[in-house]
Formats: C-alpha cells, sequence, structure tokens
C-alpha cells in the first residue's frame, strides 16, 4: 500500500488528507484559506496543514511518497500562471518548488478542477473508465479530461479550460474576456442571473436569499421564472457537453458541484438534451452520470496525482526558476 498527501486550496477552506492508493481517507481535516491575507501567508498555511498531515502519518506508522496540490489558476510544471483571482497575488508562482524545497518531498501541483476529474476516474464515478469528461458547474464551469487513462491538459498543462468553449457568439461576457463562454451561460452564476432577469418586476425577492439551490426549490414549486432559468440552464450545459462527445467520445461524463447533487432530476434533464444534439456514432458510449465524491474529490484528486507521477517520474525537490 502506497500513501499520499492530498491538499485543495479553495477559496474559502483548505481541505487535507492522508490518503492510501486505494482511495481510503486515513485521516482529513480542513481550514479556513484566509484568502485575504497574503501570498506568504497562504504558503505558510499550506506548508503547515502538509506538515499535519505527516506528522499523522507518522502516527500511523506509514512513509509517504508525496504531497499533490489542487489549486484554482493554470499551472505549468509546478508553476502557477495566473488565473485565480481569487487568491492573494497568486501568478508567476513556483509553488511545487518552493513547497518541496521546504518540506524535502516531492510535490505535485496540478488544476484544482483537473484533479476533481480524475479523482472520478481513480476512485468515484468513472472509476475503471479510459476516457473520460468532468465538468464541475459552480460559480463558473471547470472540467477534466481523462483521456487513454491520463489526466490530458494539452501543451504544457495550459489548456482543458472546459468552461471556455464558446457557445454563444452573441451571449453574456465571460469573466475571461470573451463573449459566450459556457461558463458565462451554464455556470450557477448565470442561473441566477437569468432567473432574475425572468422575475416580473412587481415580483420582490431578497438578493443573498437567491442561489442555486433556492431556485431548485422554486423550480419543483413550478414558479415560471424558475423553470424558465432552468431549462435555459440545461440547454446551454447540454450544448456544451454534446460539443465534447462529439470531439472526444468519452465513455463518461461526470458532473459535479454542489448543484448537482440536487438530485438525479438534474442531470436526467441535461441528458435527454444532450441526446437531441449530439451525434449517435460519437455518442453510442458514452454515459452522463453525477460525481460521487462531493468536497473529497479535490483531496483525493490531488493523492491520486502523486501516485500518478511517481510511477513515470524521478520526484524534483528543487525548482532553480522564479525562486520570487
Amino acid at each position: 500500500m502506497k500513501y499520499a498527501i492530498g491538499i485543495d486550496l479553495g477559496g474559502t477552506q483548505i481541505k487535507f488528507a492522508l490518503v492510501a492508493d486505494d482511495g481510503s481517507i486515513i485521516r482529513s481535516g480542513i481550514t479556513d484559506t484566509e484568502a485575504q491575507g497574503t501570498r506568504d501567508m497562504l504558503i505558510n498555511k499550506l506548508e503547515n496543514c502538509a506538515r499535519e498531515v505527516l506528522l499523522w502519518a507518522s502516527e500511523e506508522g506509514v512513509e509517504v511518497d508525496g504531497i499533490g496540490i489542487g489549486t484554482p489558476g493554470v499551472i505549468d510544471n509546478g508553476l502557477v500562471l495566473g488565473g485565480a483571482e481569487n487568491l492573494p497575488d497568486w501568478e508567476s508562482l513556483p509553488l511545487g518548488g518552493m513547497l518541496s524545497r521546504r518540506l524535502e518531498y516531492p510535490v505535485y501541483v496540478d488544476n484544482d478542477a483537473n484533479l476533481m476529474g480524475l479523482a472520478e476516474v481513480r476512485y468515484g464515478s468513472a472509476a475503471g473508465t479510459q476516457d473520460a469528461i468532468f465538468l464541475t458547474i459552480g460559480t463558473g464551469v471547470g472540467g477534466a479530461m481523462v483521456l487513454n487513462g491520463e489526466l490530458y491538459g494539452g501543451h504544457r498543462n495550459r489548456g482543458a479550460e472546459l468552461g471556455h468553449i464558446i457557445i454563444d457568439s452573441n451571449g453574456e461576457e465571460c469573466s475571461c474576456g470573451a463573449i459566450g463562454c459556457l461558463e458565462a451561460h451554464g455556470s450557477t452564476s448565470a442561473l441566477v442571473r437569468d432567473y432574475k432577469s425572468f422575475l416580473k418586476k412587481s415580483q420582490s425577492k431578497t438578493e443573498d436569499k437567491i442561489n442555486g439551490k433556492y431556485i431548485i426549490q422554486k423550480y419543483h414549486e413550478h414558479e415560471g421564472a424558475a423553470v424558465q432559468a432552468m431549462n435555459r440552464h440545461f440547454d446551454y450545459l447540454a450544448q456544451g457537453i454534446a460539443s465534447f462527445i462529439n470531439v472526444f467520445s468519452p465513455q463518461k461524463v461526470i458532473i459535479g458541484g454542489g448543484i448537482s447533487e440536487a438530485g438525479e432530476f438534474y442531470v436526467e434533464n441535461i441528458r435527454k438534451r444532450v441526446t437531441k444534439q449530439v451525434m449517435k456514432e460519437t455518442s453510442i458510449f458514452t454515459q452522463i452520470e453525477r460525481a460521487q465524491l462531493g468536497n473529497k474529490a479535490g483531496f483525493l484528486g490531488a493523492a491520486a496525482l502523486v501516485f500518478d507521477q511517481s510511477k513515470i517520474t524521478e520526484p524534483i525537490l528543487e525548482d532553480k526558476t522564479n525562486q520570487a
């Protein structure tokens, strides 16, 4: 049995765990990110989380192969290039090399959505498959591709931005600056925006009361604005998913994120719409399912990254580039 440390860095919380290579969680913990602090404070916090898990490993009498970290942003060989607007100065940051030197363990870093998808393929809804597409629906739309059994991020891991395929060239502006991205139309943020636009002006709603959960509740109550907004949400997601299936013909498409936990009706509505749009030849072997791992996916995927990387490369404990 092999063991690894998995750390999932989110905008509000850091989740961390000692994980065995069969996906079993030996011990886990959680702490606030405190993203309003400085970059150095956050790096120190990640180091402290790792040291806590190393202490657990010592108490359990096991050795760890390395440390995996999932973080928002675009990652190239342990270097955070940018794209994590909710974290302090989280760009041009050689996170993997810095923490490797401090902890004297190999540290592997990848995009958080990539690692959620990897976790679902190794231990969750897509376990046993070689080709899978993963989407996480939240404030934005994140995604991951596992092709031929391996996480795929394009040249130097700069791609796999599944939330930024264009589905409406005359649509809404996305946070990335483009017009009509899947994220700008299929995220829960977009769902809330659309719901508000469909409400009659005479209807008064408390702003902080409206979120994905609230809209789904109103959808089940057959409220007109909620039904209209959810149908648009399903339509946009189906357009994106049909496109992914036509290009990659995956064995499974896994849908995660908090809103996907609303029930089977959510994925079933997407399935029905995808079936009408996708080429039958590309989709004949594809199943669309909900994610299974919930908020454990991040650190499980980070640990899986360690197990995968330890099979194909020798650990690098020093990164002499960009040691800012």
